[in-house]
């Protein structure tokens, strides 16, 4: 009995050695040639139409799959807004989600004064950036149509989630310029990634809260993603904007540059590494200059402005309670060592720039990630909506996340202070039956949940590396002795 299919004639089976019989069976060519073959139109037509064909349909199916989350994101916020008409109230008296320097109450003090003509600082209230006024004074009056303030948040949360999307399905994750993973196909899609940031419980609480930290969100992430488009220029731009609002973004500068630099456009692309940094130096610098300038002439030609918004972060001369650990600290700080205690507090939040920048060079997409986990921790006016950033970027890594070994301790810890926080506070301010300590110590859980995912992060990358370099220990245990 004949076998099927007929076994591939070959050189000795055929009786004589000069000839080779071709098969009849039709070889099927390959998928990956057909795609090698499809640019330069070497494909049969049925079968090129056909690669063609199913590519439009990914690519429709994507949009579409896209357009339905944002559309989802969007109408859940809309709804939450109109269905509760004092939920965003609430949410902003929060001490989690506003803090002195994004809280949407005292916008609303600075814009009263900037709308009768008064200096916005007066009082003590407003810390935030003066270009935020002109900006809200153009919306209609919040108290009488919140649904257009809504909308703008909306609109920038959407936006962020756009950045992120285009930044996971890049890739940079899993393979940059320098490294290599081998765990890189197993990486998530923008889709996922854009889904878990928009339906993320502290992404819309921040949302509907109406922090200004939004903005500060949305210019990070879209610096992040110029950056890997192969668009420095508008990197630092984003980037500028981003501190401009903030102050702490600028730290991100270093690994943002480096991740510029690796992924210029091979047509244009620097080679002096120094030169480069210095030309993104110089475009942050000329932004900064130009918004501190726009700053100055909406003050009244004062340079005040500073000390009443940078100022108050640098000495941190609101002590307003918060989720993250200044203020406690420095209520107990006695006068003459305040100076030194910020100093140190200051040099410990800058002092992972260089390092993590230099350790792991080759992946300065995580080295963003790392020092946005450290801000929502160590930053003066930190709140849920730096940690909400910092879970958004994550997913990116799934490829290593079997690496990571307190997942589950560190999200436990992350809910149950989630929980047990804002229980804390009211039973210190309103129901006086606790004092400062209870809502601290939770505090301190929340942070110790944060700086779990940080390390453990940090261990799983630099395994995935050490793998990389050492491919016989692939899957083995290690232990530190």
């Amino acid at each position: 009995m004949a076998k099927w299919p007929p076994a591939p004639t070959s050189l000795t089976s055929d009786p004589s050695p000069a000839v080779l019989r071709p098969s009849r069976a039709r070889a099927r060519p390959s998928t990956s040639l057909l795609l090698l073959l499809l640019p330069l139109n070497l494909t049969p037509p049925p079968l090129r139409n056909g690669l063609r064909d199913a590519m439009a349909a990914t690519t429709t199916m994507t949009l579409r799959g896209r357009a339905g989350v944002y559309a989802g994101a969007a109408l859940l916020r809309l709804v939450l807004t109109l269905a509760f008409p004092g939920l965003p109230d609430l949410l902003t008296g929060r001490v989690e989600i506003s803090t002195p320097v994004t809280s949407f109450k005292r916008l609303q003090e600075g814009l009263f004064l900037y709308n009768h003509n008064v200096w916005p600082y007066d009082g003590g209230v407003y810390h935030q950036a003066p270009l935020l006024l002109p900006l809200f004074s153009l919306l209609p009056d919040v108290k009488a149509w919140p649904i257009f303030t809504s909308l703008l948040y909306i609109a920038v949360d959407l936006l962020s989630a756009d950045a992120l999307a285009r930044i996971a399905d890049s890739g940079e994750a899993g393979q940059s310029r320098l490294f290599t993973s081998p765990r890189r196909a197993k990486r998530a899609s923008g889709l996922l990634v854009a889904a878990a940031f928009l339906f993320n419980p502290f992404t819309i609480a921040t949302c509907i809260g109406r922090s200004t930290s939004v903005f500060t969100t949305c210019a990070i992430l879209h610096a992040i993603a110029k950056a890997i488009s192969g668009s420095p220029f508008n990197a630092m731009v984003a980037l500028s904007f981003a501190s401009y609002l903030s102050m702490y973004p600028l730290l991100l500068l270093p690994p943002l540059v480096l991740l510029a630099f690796d992924r210029q456009p091979e047509k244009r692309r620097a080679t002096c590494i120094a030169r480069f940094a210095a030309k993104c130096v110089v475009v942050v610098a000329g932004c900064l200059g130009v918004l501190l300038g726009m700053s100055f002439a909406l003050t009244g030609n004062s340079w005040e402005f500073l000390a009443r918004t940078y100022g108050i972060q640098l000495t941190l001369s609101d002590l307003t309670p918060n989720v993250g650990l200044w203020w406690y600290f420095f209520i107990e700080m006695f006068d003459s060592f305040r100076a030194f205690f910020l100093a140190v507090f200051w040099l410990h939040l800058s002092a992972y720039v260089g390092g993590l920048s230099i350790r792991l060079r080759a992946q300065p997409l995580v080295v963003l990630t790392l020092l946005l986990g450290i801000f929502a921790i160590f930053k003066p006016y930190p709140s849920i909506s730096d940690t909400s950033l910092f879970l958004a970027m994550l997913p990116l890594y799934g490829h290593v996340l079997p690496l990571m070994r307190y997942t589950y301790v560190a999200s436990a810890t992350i809910l149950y202070a989630t929980f047990l926080g804002p229980a804390f506070y009211h039973l210190w301010i309103y129901a006086g039956s606790g004092n400062a300590n209870f809502f601290y110590a939770i505090t301190l859980v929340w942070s110790l949940g944060q700086s779990l995912l940080v390390s453990d992060l940090t261990f799983a990358v630099l395994r995935d590396e050490w793998e990389v370099e050492r491919p016989e220990m692939t899957g083995k245990e290690v232990k530190q002795i």
